[in-house]
């Protein structure tokens, strides 16, 4: 898989019936490995190694309805009170993060409230907070640590 740019992470990996499965350590299950799952893998170890989320608060591949369409974030981090701090959008690394992409993250977020969100496709990373008094988010340099 592509080298991506993330801090170096160890995945348990294995092959089964010609296919490349990488271990999920939230969904507690080897799933397929495709380059999406690769970035989302790296997410999450990065949220939990390097942002030190606990693993208990973070939520992966999960549906939610939107105007009556079944749709799946990719990564939930959730506070301790069951609001929702971080919204992640993963990408495969050949897709550029264009306005689309941002506005697939918002169309969820309509429905999550996210504190945070975040939008990789590996390559690039891209962090906003919201602010939901003037409608709009802003750019941040790093998604906050886990605070108690």
């Amino acid at each position: 898989m592509l080298s991506l740019n993330f801090p170096s992470y160890h995945f348990r990996i294995k092959s089964s019936e010609n296919k490349q499965q990488i271990f999920d350590v939230i969904r507690k299950k080897f799933v397929s490995l495709q380059p999406e799952e690769w970035v989302r893998q790296h997410t999450i170890h990065y949220l939990l190694k390097d942002k030190k989320y606990p693993e208990s608060l973070i939520n992966v591949e999960k549906t939610l309805t939107i105007n009556g369409l079944r749709k799946r974030y990719d990564i939930v981090v959730f506070n301790s009170d069951g609001s929702i701090r971080i919204l992640v959008e993963c990408k495969s690394p050949q897709v550029n993060i264009s306005q689309l992409v941002f506005d697939q993250i918002a169309r969820y977020n309509l429905k999550m409230n996210a504190e945070y969100l975040m939008v990789t496709n590996g390559l690039d990373h891209f962090y906003c907070i919201m602010n939901y008094e003037e409608e709009k988010y802003s750019f941040l340099k790093h998604i906050p640590d886990f605070r108690l």
